[in-house]
Formats: C-alpha cells, structure tokens, sequence
C-alpha cells in the first residue's frame, strides 16, 4: 500500500447505516461514536465525505476528557475535528478548514466545545473569523465545559 505520509492520516469514513445490526457493545462498555478518522483538524479534509451537510463538532483536545458523556451526548451522529487554540501551530490553516466546511461541504451547524480556560477561547474566534469570511452563513454554537466536567454555557453565536 502507498500512503501518501502517515497512515495514520489516511481518510476512514467509519459511518454505518441507522439498523445495520452491528453488534451491541459489551456488557459494562461504552460503544464509540467515532464516525471517521483522521479527526484532527491538521489532517482533515473539509471536503471528506462525512462533512457533507453535517453537523459538525470542533472540540478543544481537552473536552473529551473533562465532559464523561461526551460521546453519547454530544458526538453521536456527528463529524468531528479536534484542535488546540494554544499548542496547536499554523491557526490561519484552521479558519481556511472552517470556512470550507461553512462553504465547501455545506455543513449544517458547527458546534464549537471548549474548556473554560481563557487560552480555549481562542478556538471560538477561529470559527467566528470563518464564519465573517464565508459566504453561507450557518448556525454556530459555542459550549463551555468546566475543569468538573459540567456545561457552564452553551449558547448560539450566530448565523
């Protein structure tokens, strides 16, 4: 096989069809709501299929593990991408990758999670500077979780 860099980057699109009888998850574990691989938004193509009129969830990297329900609750039927707005180099790339979700893939609504932390805020106003400059205008929802794993605010920012 010839892997353009990294396999561990190459596209998966791992979404099933409602009743496709896949086996129920093991007594005492929780299934993963996973859809697609890869999920970090260095590596994602907008314009992968699983984007296509989605919605979609840009989660700070630590979100998933401050919030338990986070895959039942707020990643089950979406498309996901995970960024860092203080570790992570090259932002500009990040408001190209989300205006082309807005534009290019059509999503539905973006919901943006973060931490309560000031340096998460920082993923908010990439998706808003993304939404100023794309053409479709789509809804934009920012929630913040606290270091206790509780939604501290979750309110829409535009559209």
């Amino acid at each position: 096989m010839n892997f353009q860099g990294c396999p561990g980057s190459r596209m998966m699109d791992m979404r099933r069809p409602a009743a496709d009888g896949a086996p129920a998850a093991a007594p005492g574990s929780t299934p993963s709501q996973l859809r697609q691989w890869p999920v970090q938004l260095h590596l994602i193509s907008p314009m992968a299929p699983y984007y296509q009129g989605a919605d979609v969830v840009l989660t700070a990297d630590c979100v998933a593990y401050a919030l338990g329900g986070y895959h039942a609750e707020h990643l089950k039927g979406k498309a996901i991408a995970i960024a860092c707005p203080k570790l992570d180099d090259g932002q500009d790339v990040y408001v190209e990758k989300i205006r082309s979700w807005f534009d290019d893939a059509k999503i539905n609504t973006l919901t943006v999670m973060i931490m309560e932390v000031p340096c998460c805020r920082g993923l908010s106003a990439l998706a808003r500077r993304a939404l100023e400059s794309a053409a479709r205008k789509v809804p934009v929802k920012e929630v913040v979780v606290g270091l206790d794993g509780t939604i501290r605010q979750s309110e829409w920012l535009g559209a």
